[in-house]
């Protein structure tokens, strides 16, 4: 402490959500260093302000714990950041502005990438082609993603590189769209037909990949996060955090959960400094509901020939768990359909684990599998914005039928049970804002018996978060003794009107006790 009665930081006169339920709410909080030394009253904390301390008055405002996204992708966020920002576009005009400034910029022959385009908002009313690239872009290939990340756009260059024509038979869990005049491709393809293209788009080199991920995590901060669950796609990820950390441009605490392939490289999983972990690896059950590769237990609706498929056998998903629990990891199973659920509760039974075992996102439940996930105590990790987009995008009523929809992201139940369940974001497919997927949660449209309670949501990505880590000790939570990480926020989410909750903005974000981020500087 800077004297003997004084705190670092102050922040007093506000309402302080806890998420502790000993003391739920409360006026003030005092730091010292990166801990949390008081929580309780203005006039408690007061004692505790010296010449040098911090003050920051709320006048009222809100401060929550720190939030924890439990899935997001950094480096893939990092180059999304690099990528044409295609929101602005009201218009298929607008969007061809967009490109020929970015063309001015870019040498011959040079990939262009872009997302956030949306047909709704075009005066025009209409899926843009491949033409209306091409009479900007005869020869630079150009890939758009759609804001839902699940279409893209390519021109006519990038569609000859990738070698698509009308007679080419778009992948499983895929459509290239053709016209119906020739028959020809529009340049419009959707779900697992943009990795036709995406698969030649060169990656960065590994410095800009870096300098894109810094910037990433300048954007997670000012999201009010303050520390994230980072899955990796492959070994790059790891360089990357150990060169951020290296050179000080790691702003929040990392929890990496690394593939299934890089169990067997002990070198590079090595040498992480304080604040970063590699906790967990990623085992793989099965597919993605949006696809109709998540393995069920009964047919698609519509599709009697289909039930998904399990990516391995049972013994081998046991082996796998396994062997990623003796060697220290966090075993965590992607997991979607309710039969790759229970063959993944069966093999974790098997696993003798560090931590607690986690299932990512076990999206489709029953009673059964509910009750199996709180007696084997497994963690339910979820992106509540995924959810909602399974039914708003994808029509889940349509692929399970009502009666298994019903079961789809029961949050509701899941939480009443005793199961924990943690929330992320998956940005950069889904947006970042902890507080739209609160919202998404509170304000659930379809099956509204599963909404969620603004408390509910927040544990999610605060308490239950750090949970999931088997770091709820030290963080999670606003109490005497943790990490002083705390998100102050523009408005309380429990007031007003739920359908605004994503209107809430971070005003400053503490992480260990620093403010890291402050809307006035």
């Amino acid at each position: 402490m800077n004297d003997s009665t004084s705190a670092d930081l102050v922040l007093i006169d506000g309402k302080i959500y806890t998420m502790n339920q000993a003391k739920p709410c409360v006026e003030a909080v005092a730091v010292e260093g990166d801990r949390i030394i008081k929580v309780g009253s203005t006039e408690e904390v007061s004692y505790l302000i010296g010449k040098d301390t911090k003050i920051v008055y709320l006048e009222g405002g809100t401060v929550v714990p720190g939030f924890i996204d439990t899935h997001i992708h950094i480096a893939d966020f990092g180059r999304f950041l690099m990528w044409m920002d295609l929101a602005p576009a009201v218009s298929i005009n607008k969007m061809q502005v967009l490109l020929g400034e970015r063309l001015d910029k870019v040498a011959k022959g040079r990939w262009v990438v872009g997302r956030g385009w949306n047909e709704n908002r075009f005066v025009e009313k209409r899926l843009p082609t491949r033409f209306d690239l091409d009479v900007v872009s005869p020869e630079n290939p150009v890939l758009f993603y759609h804001q839902n990340g699940q279409i893209a756009l390519a021109n006519s260059k990038a569609l000859e590189l990738a070698g698509i024509t009308k007679q080419t038979s778009a992948p499983p869990g895929g459509v290239i769209d053709l016209n119906s005049e020739a028959g020809e491709p529009t340049g419009i393809l959707r779900q697992a037909a943009t990795d036709l293209v995406w698969k030649l788009v060169p990656e960065p080199a590994l410095d800009e990949l870096a300098e894109a991920a810094a910037l990433a995590c300048e954007k997670v901060v000012q999201a009010g996060v303050t520390g994230v669950h980072w899955l990796a796609e492959s070994a790059v990820d790891v360089i990357i955090l150990k060169r951020l950390l290296a050179e000080g441009k790691m702003p929040f605490d990392v929890y990496m959960v690394v593939p299934m392939s890089l169990l067997g490289d002990p070198e590079l999983l090595k040498g992480l400094q304080d604040g970063a972990q590699i906790g967990g690896v990623e085992v793989s059950a099965d597919g993605y509901l949006a696809s109709r590769t998540a393995a069920l237990v009964q047919p698609y609706h519509k599709d009697n020939q289909n039930r998904g498929k399990l990516q391995c056998t049972q013994e081998e998903l046991a082996n796998l768990a396994r062997n990623v629990a003796a060697k220290g990891f966090q075993v965590v199973v992607h997991a979607m359909g309710d039969k790759a659920v229970d063959a993944t509760l069966s093999a974790l039974e098997s696993a003798e684990a560090k931590g607690r075992h986690r299932i990512d996102p076990a999206a489709l439940l029953n009673p059964a599998l509910i009750l199996r996930l709180k007696e084997q105590k497994v963690v339910v990790s979820v992106q509540p914005l995924v959810a909602a987009s399974e039914f708003s995008v994808y029509d889940a009523m349509e692929y399970l039928g009502e009666a298994r929809a019903r079961w789809l992201y029961p949050l509701k139940t899941l939480i009443s049970q005793g199961v924990k369940v943690c929330a992320g974001s998956d940005c950069p497919m889904e947006p970042l804002s902890p507080l739209m997927g609160i919202q998404s949660a509170v304000t659930r449209r379809f099956f509204p018996e599963e909404q969620l309670t603004v408390d509910e949501a927040i544990l999610m990505y605060t308490i239950n978060a750090a949970w999931a880590s088997s770091e709820e000790k030290s963080k999670g939570s606003i109490e005497e003794g943790k990490l002083a990480n705390l998100t102050v926020l523009s408005q309380d989410p429990h007031e007003g009107a739920q359908s605004k909750i994503q209107e809430i903005t971070a005003e400053m974000t503490i992480i260990n006790g620093k403010i890291a981020f402050s809307k006035t500087g």
